[in-house]
């Protein structure tokens, strides 16, 4: 499976050639999976577009264009420069990755934001991150899923956004998931 193919329009949005082949190593590093579950297993907390055979890759392109738009956009992207924004787009790229852990779940693995974060830590030599983006991005990662961070018993496990980064990175993702949100795709690539 070649990886990388995936991603090609978002791993242009990228600007930093050392970073853009960070973003590559990383998702080199995902399990096969991700690129071919849906985005939700029942349906019920994601929009047509994101379900089926590829549906995660889908919701993940669109969370990617959300912010890629929003990055591009005067009044909304001078908040941040162009290695946050790079960050905040790698963030995005690979913040579902883990969603059924390490190997295969059949469910959403509650932890996943956590899973990926520790992916990325556990790398950052190989791919060549400075211990100041892998901060960043470790960040975003970790409280991509916003005010859900309780798991079922109701133990706090994830962390809820509190700077711009991480509340843009939610943002995108939350976006990306509402019912209301139709994106059209052709060969899992936005129209």
């Amino acid at each position: 499976m070649e990886k990388i193919k995936q991603f090609e329009t978002e791993l242009n949005y990228i600007k930093d050639l050392r970073l853009k082949e960070s973003a590559s190593l990383l998702i080199n590093l995902l399990p096969d999976y991700f690129f071919v579950i849906p985005a939700s297993s029942t349906g019920k907390y994601h929009p047509k577009y994101a379900l089926g055979n590829g549906g995660l890759i889908r919701h993940t392109k669109v969370a990617v264009k959300i912010a890629h738009e929003l990055l591009n956009n005067n009044s909304i992207g001078e908040e941040f420069n162009d290695n946050e924004k790079d960050i905040i787009i790698i963030s995005l790229m690979i913040h579902d990755g883990l969603k059924l852990g390490p190997t295969f779940s059949q469910y959403t693995v509650f932890d996943h934001p956590i899973l990926i974060a520790n992916l990325v830590r556990e790398n950052q030599e190989k791919v060549k991150l400075t211990n100041d983006e892998v901060t960043l991005m470790t960040s975003i990662l970790e409280s991509h899923m916003g005010e859900w961070t309780t798991d079922r018993f109701g133990k706090e496990i994830l962390k809820k956004p509190k700077t711009k980064y991480q509340k843009f990175g939610h943002m995108c993702d939350y976006l990306a998931s509402r019912k209301f949100i139709n994106v059209d795709f052709f060969k899992n690539e936005i129209i």
